[in-house]
């Protein structure tokens, strides 16, 4: 059964390179875009991911997975997710990324958010989920795509991993992203990174499209 569980641990040692001081000075950087107020009254927010390999359009979820939503709405409002990587592609599992620049820096960190894994929504083919550390609520700003219906990362007896939405267009992309050639990459130490850089070129929020009979 394939696991989720050794994903953060590439995080982990790079954030250890990281000093302290050199952190707390790129977020005095960074504007202070909270995502709860990006359309506050728009449950389903859409986003437009520009990839290297095409474009895919992804609704949100606020009513079953708000704080998850607006966690990764933050980090798309401040441009955090401009130009990064996907830095794991595994067939007929998942496509991941959120979490290093192309540089193979990695990006500065909101604080951890509670995992909302039992919201109802399923690990299913298409869907958008927050990776995390082996504890459940250490999610921060990797996501990842599921290429495969993952029902071991529902949750049940254990803590799942958190849906908080699903590709609407573009669903072709996430497929041939999910057959690229992958190889073990020395600057990150994941054996399952595209050989070929996947670029992650600018994430968008949309406007949301107007309801007839609906006056604002």
């Amino acid at each position: 059964m394939k696991s989720l569980n050794c994903i953060p641990l590439i995080l982990t040692m790079l954030l250890c390179s990281m000093t302290v001081p050199a952190q707390a000075e790129a977020e005095k950087k960074l504007p202070n875009i909270k995502g709860q107020y990006i359309q506050p009254d728009n449950l389903f927010p859409q986003v437009k991911m520009e990839t290297s390999m095409g474009d895919i359009i992804i609704e949100l979820d606020r009513s079953r997975a708000a704080l998850t939503a607006n966690n990764f709405l933050g980090y798309v409002a401040r441009q955090q997710y401009d130009n990064t990587l996907i830095h794991r592609v595994e067939i007929d599992f998942v496509v991941q990324g959120g979490g290093f620049r192309t540089d193979y820096k990695e990006l500065v960190l909101d604080k951890q958010i509670i995992n909302e894994s039992g919201n109802g929504l399923k690990n299913d083919i298409g869907r958008m989920s927050m990776a995390r550390l082996t504890y459940p609520h250490t999610a921060t700003s990797q996501w990842f795509f599921n290429l495969n219906d993952n029902t071991s990362l529902d949750p049940g007896r254990r803590w799942g991993y958190a849906v908080f939405g699903a590709i609407i267009e573009g669903e072709e992309v996430l497929e041939a992203m999910g057959k690229v050639e992958v190889d073990f990459d020395e600057k990150l130490g994941y054996p399952t990174v595209p050989k070929k850089m996947l670029i992650i070129k600018r994430v968008t929020i949309l406007k949301p499209v107007p309801v007839p009979g609906v006056s604002k």
